[in-house]
């Protein structure tokens, strides 16, 4: 019998992570600012499951100035894409099983 969580993409296992991924899977870009206030987290502890995302190249960012101020936005990449809707399938087996 197949391992029923094998599935699971440890990446994903973080609740901010598993938030940053189901926020930006549903938007085209959301700012930083958003994205901490939607999940109740610190710009730290944001910036650290960010970062993690990004260096497995699950999301795209994007720096700009608006006036003179610094705006981060980010979006899911094709990969995280791919990897996120893996990652749902398998939940969704774990539960029907």
């Amino acid at each position: 019998m197949k391992n029923p969580i094998a599935e699971l993409n440890k990446h994903f296992e973080s609740r901010v992570r598993l938030g940053c991924m189901s926020v930006l899977a549903v938007n085209d870009w959301v700012e930083f600012s958003t994205l901490k206030d939607l999940l109740q987290v610190s710009d730290g502890n944001l910036a650290s499951h960010i970062k993690a995302l990004e260096q497995h190249q699950y999301i795209e960012v994007q720096k700009q100035f608006i006036g003179k101020k610094p705006n981060t936005s980010y979006r899911i990449s094709k990969k995280g894409k791919t990897a996120f809707d893996a990652h749902l399938k398998a939940l969704e087996g774990l539960i029907r099983n």
